[in-house]
């Protein structure tokens, strides 16, 4: 009974948790359809490019950052990779939303999402993360990447 009871619990968390997950993609798929409908400004938000990069830049640099956090755990390679991409990942980020123009940066996050989905298919293949969890990673990529290459076009 005991374990049928944590059990039931685990899966209201890992439920819980990948609705979120899914839910951090929906800013991108939001600002990506108001461009598309020729909408570039939000009355007391701004500037729908300037949501945009700024919601990219902190979600990348959050996975970036989860990245950092999974090497504590680990006692391979991983350990010593995972700190010094995620820190290159998030700096390059970092300049990248300063000195770029919003097109460029764009490309430049779409690059950031994509190589953090590569770092994690690695892990995945290593047996560090769970199918479950790299599934739901390269899902949310797909919207997140599909939604900002719209925002390139339409921006």
């Amino acid at each position: 009974m005991k374990i049928l009871i944590k059990e039931k619990n685990f899966n209201k968390a890992l439920r819980l948790k990948t609705y979120f997950t899914y839910a951090g993609s929906l800013p991108f798929l939001a600002c990506a359809l108001l461009l598309c409908s020729d909408f570039h400004f939000i009355p007391i938000l701004g500037s729908v490019e300037k949501i945009i990069s700024i919601y990219g830049l902190v979600i990348a640099s959050f996975v970036a950052g989860s990245h950092w956090g999974q090497h504590l755990s680990f006692c391979n390679k991983w350990s010593y990779y995972l700190p010094i991409s995620s820190n290159i990942n998030t700096i390059f980020l970092w300049f990248s939303y300063l000195l770029f123009p919003f097109k460029y940066f764009l490309i430049v996050l779409i690059i950031s999402f994509l190589v953090l989905l590569f770092i994690d298919r690695k892990m995945f293949y290593d047996k560090l993360i769970t199918k479950e969890y790299f599934h739901i990673r390269f899902l949310v990529t797909l919207v997140v990447v599909e939604s900002l290459i719209i925002s390139n076009i339409y921006s």
